[in-house]
């Protein structure tokens, strides 16, 4: 079994059904993170459709002006939502400055729901990295994925030493101070992701597939000299801890073990 903590599969269109059975396929748990209510609706029926899908809602920060008046909208998604993501802040990407007070309100309004409702959240932090560590410490939210790091390596330090999970995606095949921060992370605060089907476009125009997580772990293997095996194990231990005792969880848990004893 492998782990995809962090992809977009309402993205997929028409190649849906092939990510699907790819997903089905090769074993591969998918996180599917959510950018708005829309998206949160159309992952609810892609789930519908696999075991191996986890549908979960969240509202990325390009889209917080949307919402940032309207915010006890969402409050019935977020209760339904196993665990909340995406979510987060983006000083990068986003250039108009003026955008970044709602994408603050809208994070501490997860951040605080996360809190109240024990629920893990998945995280983008392009640009603000040292923002959401010191958000992240005033919330203790001890259990939070930091999606695709690329920031400075000192606030990396920090976020290690917060105990943040980190996931490494493609960006690993391809650029050398991503492989330096993949190594940076211990093994039990390592996670896996596709970030799929936009993340290996972006990076090199080429539809991003769920197998492709595959040379992702391949890739994280050789640089941390360990084999294949030792990383899947290694991620897969590290998602059931993040998820152990959460009692939004338990069909969850009841799947994995059934296939690792299988």
């Amino acid at each position: 079994m492998l782990i995809d903590a962090h992809a977009h599969l309402d993205h997929y269109g028409a190649q849906l059904d092939t990510a699907l059975a790819e997903i089905e396929m090769s074993r591969i748990f998918t996180v599917a993170t959510a950018m708005s209510v829309p998206s949160y609706e159309q992952l609810l029926d892609i789930a519908d459709k696999s075991l191996w899908v986890l549908p979960t809602f969240g509202i990325h920060p390009k889209h917080a002006p949307e919402y940032a008046a309207q915010l006890k909208l969402v409050s019935k998604y977020i209760e339904a939502s196993p665990a909340l993501g995406e979510i987060g802040l983006d000083y990068h990407w986003v250039k108009d400055g003026s955008q970044y007070a709602a994408q603050r309100k809208v994070l501490e309004y997860f951040l605080a729901a996360a809190r109240e409702q024990n629920k893990f959240v998945n995280l983008h932090t392009k640009g603000a990295e040292k923002e959401v560590l010191e958000l992240l410490e005033r919330y203790d939210l001890k259990r939070s994925i930091i999606h695709w790091y690329s920031g400075p390596l000192d606030i990396l330090q920090a976020l290690i030493q917060f105990q943040a999970y980190f996931t490494v995606g493609v960006e690993v095949l391809y650029s050398p101070s991503i492989q330096t921060i993949a190594a940076e992370i211990p093994d039990h605060l390592l996670l896996t992701e596709t970030d799929n089907p936009g993340g290996l476009h972006w990076l090199k125009g080429v539809l991003g597939m769920p197998n492709h997580l595959r040379q992702v772990i391949e890739a994280i293997a050789g640089l941390k000299s360990k084999s294949v095996n030792t990383v899947v194990t290694a991620v897969q231990d590290n998602f059931f801890r993040l998820i152990q005792d959460d009692p939004g969880f338990a069909l969850v848990r009841n799947l994995l073990s059934q296939d690792e004893k299988a």
